[in-house]
């Protein structure tokens, strides 16, 4: 498979970059990612994706538009409001950008649909403000060895956790970090948050899945934190719990099974 010649003018800006060439803008033409939670970050991460040439993007969201959304979900607009935010989504950037698959599934995930809504893709993205369904997504790419790139937003607090532990057996997963017994009750609904952290984190999130799907070294087996207040970066190693209920089962399973 090769660029044709729209496509060469299209993405020629990234293509010029060495990590990417046509080779690589092929790599994206074919790569096959979800994106769960098409909100504030999963609205953006999917506009970056589709304009990037990604081939088939699945946007998964049971939520519907929302007044309140709409200063950090700028994809929507009033018009939009009560109606599904997949489907939403898919339908502006279906307009947008006409080589991109788009599928919208209207369910919430859970353990008992993600194995059909994850069947197929090379990514997901965890865009997600709900720990539980977090914790299902985790338990999800683990047990079928997908790679996943999961971030949150609280306050003018961020941060990124990539997961792929195919590729780096003994990097921690989302579970490592906050365990499943821990009550978390934050969410977009009960904590403050400023458009542009948003962006910030989804942006970051989308960088990170291109450069996985590149092949270019990404952080793997680390927590990135950014404070919006002082505008700096935190790095922290994180090691997989060879005692955490989801990887410490599940890891060696799934690595067989590859």
């Amino acid at each position: 498979m090769s660029v044709n010649d729209n496509d060469f003018i299209r993405f020629s800006r990234q293509i010029l970059l060495p990590e990417v060439g046509e080779a690589g803008q092929v790599k994206l033409h074919l790569a096959k990612v979800v994106i769960i939670g098409v909100g504030g970050l999963g609205t953006l991460v999917a506009e970056y994706l589709a304009a990037a040439g990604i081939g088939k993007i699945t946007l998964v969201d049971h939520d519907r538009v929302e007044l309140s959304n709409l200063p950090r979900q700028l994809l929507f607009s009033e018009d939009d409001i009560n109606q599904n935010k997949a489907q939403v989504t898919g339908l502006k950037l279906a307009n947008r950008d006409k080589s991109c698959e788009l599928l919208a599934i209207t369910d919430k995930f859970s353990v008992d649909n993600g194995e059909d809504i994850l069947a197929g893709c090379d990514l997901v993205f965890d865009c997600t403000d709900d720990f539980n369904t977090r914790q299902a997504i985790n338990l999800a790419c683990l047990n079928h060895a997908i790679p996943l790139i999961s971030a949150s937003v609280a306050n003018f607090s961020g941060q990124l956790l990539v997961v792929d532990q195919v590729s780096s057996p003994d990097s921690g997963c989302y579970a490592c970090l906050f365990p499943s017994e821990l009550i978390v009750s934050q969410s977009c609904q009960t904590v403050g948050i400023l458009g542009p952290m948003v962006g910030v984190m989804a942006s970051m999130q989308a960088l990170n899945g291109m450069n996985f799907l590149l092949g270019v070294n990404g952080p793997l087996g680390k927590l990135l934190r950014f404070d919006g207040r002082e505008m700096k970066w935190r790095e922290a190693q994180l090691n997989r719990d060879h005692n955490c209920p989801s990887c410490g089962q599940t890891s060696a399973q799934s690595q067989a099974n590859l």
